[in-house]
C-alpha cells in the first residue's frame, strides 16, 4: 500500500510508521475482545520481549482507555482472575505455549477466556501442542499471529533487539556457530513482520558479498547481507499466502546493508542536540535524570524525565546543531518572559539572566505556566551541560581534527602533533580519533606505527583491542592479518586515503556540520535506482520503471562531481530562517502538508547498529525526496556502545567488568 492511499483511506490523515504499529497493537489486538466479550475489562498478558514492544509503541493511558485493568508478566506467579478475559500478547515459543496451557488448562482456569496474540509466525508443532489440550480449547476465544516483533523506535525507525549482532556474525569464531544462524533468523523474522504490519511488499537490494580475488574465499561474514536478504525473501513469500490483503506486487523498496559500509559514523562526534545528549550525558535509553528544587524546603530532589516525541520542545530541537538549539531555547525563554508579566517581574527580583535553578523556582511560582517553564527549563539545562562539556573536553578542536581526517584536510602529521599537544584531551576521545584513523588508514597499523601512535595516545590494552578491531582487514591484501578477533571487511573505496567527499549544495554556516553518514548517499542513490550494479543486488529484479517518483532538477550531485574546496573557519552563527531540512520540525512540517504526493515507501536496514545521524538522515531525506523512509538495525548505538561491543568481539574471555569505559 502506497503512503498516499494509505493516508486517503484514513480520511486524509498522514500515520507515521510508530503509529501504524501502535494502532494495530490498541485497535487489532486490545480491541478484538470487545465484539464477544460481556466484560468491560481484560487482562494483558506479555513475555519480556513483547512488553518492551508494547511499551515503545503505547503509553499506559492508550493500553488503560482499551479496557485492560491489569498488565501481567507471563512468568510471575498471578492471582485467579475467572470472571476476566485475557489477551496474551507473546512469542510463539515453546516455553510461552506451556505457560499458557497451564494458565488456562484443568478445572479452574485463571482467566474466563483467552484470546491469544503470536508476535511472529507459530510453528504447526506448537498449535497442534495447543490443540491437544481438550480442557484448554473450549477458552481460546481467539488465536492469531500478530506478525509484530520489533520495536518502534521512533516515528521513522525500529530495532530488532540484537544487540550483539557484530559480536555473533561478523567475529572470528562467528562462522558456523549457532549463534549465528539464530541471530540472521530471528532477524529475518522481525524484519519481516514490520512489512505485515505495513502491509508493503519490498524490492529487497542487499550488498553482495566483496570477493576480493579468485583465489579468495568468501567467508560466512561477508555473505552476511546476502543470507538475511535471502531469509528475509522467504519470509515474505510465505506472507502472501498467509496474510489477507498482503499484496502480491512490490509496492516499496528494503535495502540490506552491514556495518561495513560507514564504520565512521558510530564514532565521530555528531553535533546535533540529540545525538549529543545520549553521547556525553549519562542517559538510560531515552532517560534523562536531572535535579529540582525539593516542595519542601531548600533541598533538592531528583526527576526522571523522558526525551521522547510527547515533549514538542525535544521534537523540535532534537535534529538541530547544538549551537542552533541554544540559541532556539534562549529565544523561546526571551519571548516567554517578554509576553508574561510575572515572569518580567520574578526576573526584576532576581537581576539580570536567569538560571536554570530561577526557572526551576519560577515553576513554582508561576504553576499555570508550570508544563512550559518546566519543558523550556529542562532544555536550557541539558544545553547549558552540553556546552560545558564541549568547552571542559575541547570537544571543538577533537571535531575539527576528526572532520579534517575523514575529509583528507588532515592526517597522520597533524593526528601527531595533537596527540602531543592536547594534553587535556581525554583518552576516550583520543581513542575515538585513533579509530576513525584506523578506518582511513588501515595500512600505517601494518606496522609498528600503530602501536606507537596508540602509546603516544596512552590507550590502555582493551583501548588497542577497539583500534585494531576497527581497522578490520582493508584493501586487497589477504595475507596480513588483523590484530584481535574483528575481520569483518570495511568497504573504505581507497584513493589515496579513503576521504569522504564534500556534499555540493549542503553548505551549513555551523562549525563542525560536514560530516554525513555514507547511508544517506545510498538512499538517494535507491530512490533514483541507482545502486551500484557490482556492489547491490536485487533478489526480485525490479523493472526501471518500479523506482518510484522521477527526481527533481535540485536532486545532489553524484558523488564523483561533489568536490569543493575546504571551508576555513567557521563560527556556530547562522541567519536565523535558515532551514536546512535536519531539524525535525522542518520534516514535519513539509511531511504533513506533502503527504498526498509521497512515493513509494524506502526501508533500510543496518545490521550491526544504526547510528543517531542515520536516523536523522532517515527524517531529513524523506522531506527532501519526498518518500517516508524507515531506518531499520539491530539496535542503536551511541559511540560508547559501539566502542563496547568492538571490545566485546575481541576475545570470549572479555566481559563488560573486564573494559575501561
Amino acid at each position: 500500500m502506497s503512503l498516499d492511499s494509505e493516508a486517503a483511506s484514513q480520511g486524509g490523515d498522514y500515520r507515521s510508521f510508530r503509529q501504524i504499529t501502535r494502532d494495530r497493537l490498541l485497535f487489532e489486538m486490545l480491541r478484538s475482545p470487545r465484539k464477544n466479550s460481556k466484560s468491560a475489562w481484560k487482562v494483558l498478558i506479555m513475555d519480556k520481549f513483547t512488553v518492551k514492544i508494547m511499551s515503545y509503541a503505547c503509553k499506559m493511558a492508550d493500553i488503560t482507555e482499551e479496557g485492560v485493568s491489569l498488565v501481567e508478566d507471563l512468568y510471575k506467579r498471578r492471582q485467579p482472575l475467572p470472571s476476566l478475559d485475557a489477551i496474551y500478547f507473546v512469542q510463539p515459543t515453546k516455553e510461552n505455549i506451556v505457560m499458557f496451557l497451564s494458565d488456562m488448562s484443568g478445572r479452574s482456569p485463571l482467566y474466563k477466556k483467552a484470546y491469544v496474540f503470536f508476535s511472529s509466525p507459530v510453528h504447526k508443532e506448537l498449535v497442534a501442542q495447543i490443540k491437544k489440550d481438550s480442557s484448554v480449547l473450549p477458552r481460546i476465544a481467539a488465536l492469531s499471529e500478530m506478525n509484530l516483533e520489533y520495536f518502534a523506535i521512533d516515528s521513522q525507525g525500529f530495532i530488532t533487539d540484537h544487540e550483539r549482532a557484530l559480536e555473533e556474525l561478523f567475529s572470528e569464531n562467528a562462522e558456523g556457530s549457532h549463534k549465528y544462524n539464530a541471530c540472521l533468523n530471528t532477524m529475518a523474522t522481525r524484519i519481516s513482520t514490520v512489512f505485515a504490519s505495513m502491509r508493503e511488499f519490498p524490492r529487497v537490494h542487499y550488498r553482495v558479498a566483496k570477493t576480493i580475488d579468485a583465489s579468495t574465499m568468501t567467508t560466512l561474514r561477508d555473505l552476511v547481507p546476502t543470507k538475511l536478504a535471502a531469509s528475509v525473501w522467504n519470509c515474505l513469500a510465505k506472507y502472501k499466502t498467509t496474510i489477507p490483503e498482503f499484496p502480491q506486487t512490490e509496492t516499496c523498496e528494503l535495502l540490506i546493508v552491514d556495518r561495513s559500509i560507514d564504520q565512521i559514523a558510530p564514532i565521530i562526534h555528531e553535533w546535533t542536540y540529540d545525538a549529543m545528549c545520549h553521547d556525553l550525558l549519562c542517559m538510560d535509553g531515552s532517560k534523562y535524570v536531572h535535579e529540582v528544587p525539593s516542595k519542601n524546603g531548600p533541598a533538592t530532589e531528583k526527576k526522571e524525565v523522558l526525551l521522547e516525541d510527547h515533549d514538542p520542545v525535544w521534537l523540535e530541537l532534537r535534529h538541530a546543531h547544538i549551537a542552533d538549539a541554544s540559541e532556539r531555547l534562549h529565544d523561546k525563554m526571551t519571548n516567554f518572559i517578554s509576553k508574561n508579566k510575572a515572569a518580567q517581574l520574578h526576573q526584576a527580583r532576581t537581576g539580570g539572566e536567569l538560571s536554570t535553578r530561577d526557572l526551576q523556582k519560577m515553576v513554582q511560582a508561576l504553576p499555570q505556566y508550570s508544563d512550559q517553564i518546566d519543558k523550556l527549563s529542562l532544555h536550557v539545562e541539558i544545553a547549558g551541560k552540553l556546552n560545558n562539556i564541549i568547552r571542559e573536553q575541547c570537544l571543538r578542536d577533537v571535531g575539527q581534527l576528526e572532520q579534517d581526517l575523514v575529509f583528507g584536510d588532515a592526517g597522520t602529521k597533524e593526528l601527531i602533533n595533537f596527540l602531543r599537544t592536547q594534553l587535556v584531551v581525554s583518552r576516550e576521545n583520543k581513542l575515538r580519533l585513533l579509530m576513525i584513523y584506523a578506518a582511513l588508514n588501515p595500512e600505517k597499523f601494518e606496522s609498528d606505527k600503530g602501536a606507537k601512535l596508540m602509546q603516544l595516545a596512552g590507550l590502555s590494552a582493551d583501548d588497542m583491542i577497539a583500534v585494531n578491531n576497527m581497522r578490520g582487514l582493508c584493501g586487497p591484501d589477504t595475507k596480513k592479518s588483523s590484530v584481535g578477533g574483528f575481520t569483518l571487511k570495511f568497504d573504505v573505496h581507497k584513493k589515496k586515503h579513503a576521504h569522504r567527499k564534500e556534499r555540493t549544495g549542503e553548505e551549513s554556516a555551523w562549525a563542525l556540520s560536514r560530516f554525513y553518514p555514507i547511508l544517506e548517499e545510498l538512499i538517494e542513490k535507491l530512490s533514483k535506482g541507482e545502486l551500484p550494479k557490482d556492489e547491490y543486488n536485487c533478489m526480485n529484479d525490479p523493472s526501471p520503471s518500479a523506482h518510484g517518483p522521477p527526481t527533481s532538477s535540485s536532486a545532489r550531485s553524484s558523488p564523483a562531481h561533489s568536490m569543493r574546496s575546504r571551508r576555513t573557519g567557521g563560527t556556530w552563527a547562522r541567519p536565523r530562517g535558515s532551514d536546512d531540512g535536519y531539524s525535525s520540525d522542518s520534516v514535519l512540517k513539509h511531511a504533513s502538508s506533502d503527504f498526498r504526493k509521497l512515493g513509494q515507501r524506502i526501508f533500510v536496514f543496518v545490521i550491526g547498529g544504526a547510528t543517531r545521524s542515520e536516523l536523522r538522515a532517515a527524517h531529513k531525506l524523506s522531506s527532501k525526496l519526498k518518500r517516508d523512509i524507515i531506518l531499520g538495525s539491530s539496535s542503536l548505538d551511541d559511540p560508547p556502545q559501539f566502542i563496547t561491543k568492538l571490545k566485546l568481539m575481541a576475545a570470549e574471555e572479555l566481559t563488560l567488568d573486564d573494559l575501561q569505559l
